[in-house]
């Protein structure tokens, strides 16, 4: 079964409170490519707005192709919240502009936990909405633009899993997580949730949520599955009702599922791609053509995700290249949408780690996103999971980059940027 401990950092952040020190994050970097002609998909964008579109395999701003080099920082609202940690945020947005990022991906979701967004079904923390009110704030300042994922797969910051425990407090009878895609009270609770971050008025600009084009993309889960449902309908008609649900409250902002990219059985010869057998409930072609699905995405973790008898470092490295190259082929001519590389990164915890093989390892994803995007290609950037800052190593889950002590690294991400805006 695929481990999920990269995202584990939950009791050291509730433990942390004020001591951390987070900077480092992201730049606007809008690039204008050779205009590729196509249908626009998403919204109207009258007057240049801001808002950014898909066009055919690309996305598009003001008319203009644009490309994403970027990064994942789920704990954004919960130290936004705290005023002793506020400026952590600021201080991530101001570094990121440093090496040339323009995306970050952060929870708009915390579902009974520490701290939490929504205390139960309907109940929001103010100050927790106001943390996110400032990231919102902040990323705009420095020229960010935001995926802002809407619930989580696992327990972590409450997830399905409360979602369902709730219901249950409520005398439905359900069996398990998975319950979460088909009871009706769950479903409820679930687009409640949905209306209440998009209608959100921020109280820092004033401006709603769904008008802010800040935000680049809705998530509808972090890494959903299904397990108990192999099949995919489950989780397929799911994700049918809440993009519809999303975009009938929302037609301005791009809408993407927040999948690892496991292929299912709409396409049963794709699986061969597939890291093993695990049941996932998902399927990555039937998924992304639901109409109201804008672009997709596709994670990267071979070292968690293959089984120990076929894990070693090269066995990984073909992995990446054939996990990657086959979703672009399929987002080319299949899907015909555009593709992001949501997370990927490489753990200082796995053995014979070093900081030489993960700024390789790093390169060689930035170089198959780069080779896609000249090409005029589907893959239009990446996000590596996560960034961190000095001070902040009990906050480590192995994955974390912090540009300050890798300066090696920090050049890598520059130039991945830099390589980007030059398509212009």
């Amino acid at each position: 079964m695929y481990t999920v401990s990269r995202k584990k950092n939950f009791q050291v952040l509730c433990n942390m409170k004020g001591n951390g020190l987070f900077n480092s994050f992201v730049l606007l970097f809008l690039t204008t490519m050779i205009s590729h002609r196509g249908i626009c998909h998403a919204r109207p964008d009258p007057g240049g707005s801001g808002f950014i579109q898909t066009r055919g395999t690309n996305f598009v701003m003001n008319g203009k192709p644009f490309y994403f080099n970027g990064f994942n920082a789920y704990w954004m609202m919960m130290f936004a919240s705290d005023p002793s940690t506020r400026s952590k945020v600021t201080d991530a947005f101001e570094e990121a502009s440093k090496y040339g990022m323009n995306i970050a991906r952060t929870w708009a979701f915390n579902d009974g936990d520490y701290k939490p967004l929504q205390n139960s079904p309907g109940s929001y923390n103010e100050e927790a909405f106001k943390g996110l009110d400032f990231v919102v704030s902040e990323a705009k300042k420095y020229g960010i633009h935001l995926i802002l994922s809407l619930v989580n797969n696992f327990k972590d910051f409450g997830g399905k899993t409360k979602y369902v425990q709730w219901a249950k407090q409520q005398g439905q009878h359900l069996n398990n997580e998975d319950d979460f895609y088909t009871n009706p009270i769950v479903k409820q609770y679930y687009k409640n949730h949905v209306k209440a971050v998009l209608t959100r008025i921020n109280t820092i600009t004033g401006v709603a949520y769904k008008d802010d084009p800040t935000i680049f993309a809705w998530e509808l889960m972090n890494e959903p599955r299904c397990p108990s449902d192999p099949s995919g309908a489950n989780l397929q008609n799911w994700l049918k009702e809440m993009a519809a649900h999303v975009k009938s409250i929302d037609n301005h902002h791009l809408l993407e599922i927040g999948l690892e990219g496991f292929y299912g059985e709409s396409m049963p010869e794709k699986k061969q791609y597939n890291p093993n057998n695990y049941p996932i409930g998902t399927d990555f072609i039937s998924n992304n053509q639901i109409p109201e699905v804008d672009f997709a995405t596709i994670h990267l973790y071979p070292e968690q995700w293959l089984p120990s008898t076929n894990s070693s470092a090269e066995a990984q490295l073909a992995f990446v290249d054939k996990w990657i190259q086959a979703h672009i082929l399929d987002s080319n001519s299949v899907l015909k949408k555009p593709l992001l590389i949501g997370e990927f990164g490489k753990s200082s915890k796995l053995p014979g780690y070093s900081l030489e093989k993960r700024n390789q390892y790093l390169q060689r994803i930035y170089d198959a996103i780069y080779n896609s995007a000249r090409s005029g290609g589907s893959c239009a950037g990446g996000l590596f999971w996560q960034l961190l800052s000095i001070g902040m190593d009990n906050m480590g889950d192995g994955y974390q980059v912090v540009l300050e002590q890798s300066p090696s690294t920090a050049n890598i991400i520059a130039q991945q940027s830099q390589k980007l805006s030059s398509l212009t």
